[in-house]
């Protein structure tokens, strides 16, 4: 690969890095709240939350990230009352933002999963002892129980954050130019297929090493 198609390359593929990034961010974030929601449904008295959550999660967890992708935008993006919906086509029209709701819904499920194992690791005797000591539900959740648990699954979290980002070059098969849609449209203007998608792995894993410094820095800051 010459110097100008070498140039060529590393600019078009920083065109998709920005939106693999803003797509992955944002997907963490929403997986984050959905995850939290399940978790707290799955461990509640309630055995209607609790079931939901459990259905919820074995659903997602146990069909394809891709087919899922595939429902919200060629299937219910085509639906007449979502087409007549302001709110609703401006979610499934774009491709981008298609990507982050399916991202978000698959990896909520897992993320779930992941916290619920973190809160059941939770002793019950701080609990116990946090409401003698006059707190509050609300304020041993916030002070006690979610600390611990947090600490407990942040190992398990990681692991989930970096599937999200490999997640992302999924958008490309809905047209989406992410990082991965850029790489391929380059392999078929230069075929210099291996070093083209050489250099997109390396910007996948300087993202990855990037957020997984920050969740261990957490860590490290949780044990203290």
């Amino acid at each position: 690969m010459d110097a100008e198609l070498l140039r060529h390359t590393i600019v078009n593929l920083f065109e998709g890095f920005g939106l693999t990034v803003y797509i992955g961010l944002i997907a963490i974030g929403l997986a984050s709240i959905v995850g939290l929601v399940l978790a707290l449904m799955r461990v509640s008295r309630s055995r209607l939350a609790a079931r939901f959550a459990f259905v919820y999660s074995t659903c997602f967890r146990g069909t394809p990230l891709l087919v899922q992708l595939f429902i919200l935008y060629y299937g219910i993006g085509t639906l007449p009352v979502v087409r007549e919906t302001p709110v609703l086509w401006w979610l499934f029209s774009d491709g981008g933002r298609c990507a982050i709701l399916a991202i978000a819904l698959n990896s909520g499920a897992y993320v779930s999963e992941v916290l619920r194992g973190g809160f059941q690791s939770v002793p019950a005797g701080q609990i116990e002892a946090a409401r003698a000591c006059g707190m509050s539900t609300a304020l041993c959740f916030r002070r006690i129980v979610f600390p611990l648990a947090l600490r407990q699954a942040l190992p398990a979290y990681s692991n989930e954050i970096v599937l999200v980002i490999k997640g992302t070059s999924l958008a490309s098969t809905i047209a989406v130019m992410e990082l991965t849609g850029h790489a391929k449209r380059l392999m078929n203007q230069n075929y210099a297929i291996i070093e083209t998608f050489v250099m997109a792995g390396m910007l996948y894993l300087m993202i990855n090493f990037f957020l997984l410094a920050c969740v261990h820095a957490l860590e490290r800051r949780l044990k203290h």
